[in-house]
Order: C-alpha cells, then sequence, then structure tokens
C-alpha cells in the first residue's frame, strides 16, 4: 500500500485509489506510520491484520493480507492457523469462513 501505489489495486479500493490519489496517499502514510510505530516485524505485522480482519469478518481484507502473505513469503499453513486460532475467541463458523477466504489465496496457481 506503500507510496500510494494504485496501479496493482483491485477492485473499490483500486478505484479509489484513481478517483481520489491524495486521499489514498494519506492512507497508504497512516499505513506506513502505524507500520513504523512498534517493534513487530512484517511478519508479524502481517499475521496480527489478517487476524484482524477475519475478527471484523471483512472477506476482502483477509483475501488481501492472505495475498500479501504469500508475497512476502509466509507460508498457506502460517496464514492457515491464524484462521484455526480464530475457532475459540470467534467460533468456528467465523473460522471456517476465514479459512475459505484464505484458501482462495493459497489456492491459486
Amino acid at each position: 500500500m506503500a507510496g500510494g501505489n494504485n496501479k496493482e489495486l483491485p477492485g473499490a479500493a483500486g478505484d479509489l485509489a484513481q478517483q481520489h490519489p491524495s486521499i489514498w496517499a494519506a492512507y497508504a502514510a497512516l499505513g506506513e506510520a502505524t507500520a513504523d510505530a512498534g517493534g513487530l516485524t512484517i511478519r508479524e505485522r502481517r499475521l496480527i491484520k489478517l487476524a484482524l480482519a477475519i475478527g471484523a469478518s471483512s472477506e476482502g481484507a483477509v483475501h488481501s493480507h492472505s495475498r500479501r502473505g504469500i508475497s512476502e513469503g509466509i507460508d498457506a499453513a502460517d496464514l492457515h492457523q491464524v484462521a484455526l486460532l480464530a475457532i475459540g475467541p470467534l467460533g468456528l463458523p467465523r473460522a471456517v469462513a476465514a479459512g475459505t477466504w484464505i484458501s482462495d489465496e493459497t489456492d491459486k496457481g
């Protein structure tokens, strides 16, 4: 998301970035600032963001963070473990749904 590179963004996010580049740039800057606000690794941040997306039941965000995790070298099994960890606090149905959303990305090509 950094740098406002909006050519690669899918769907509605890409549309918003194209139509309102200054808003997208501010959003990207906020993301960079929050990433730099502590000592978490890139891997830790990605897995936490995936967990938050699962908790929010945001299919699009789960897809996005799964896809980005794969591109950052996170094993598919580790992404799926985040969904399994959701069983206790969020319930089996939400965790299973999240697992299918993660599989949408991990099962590609």
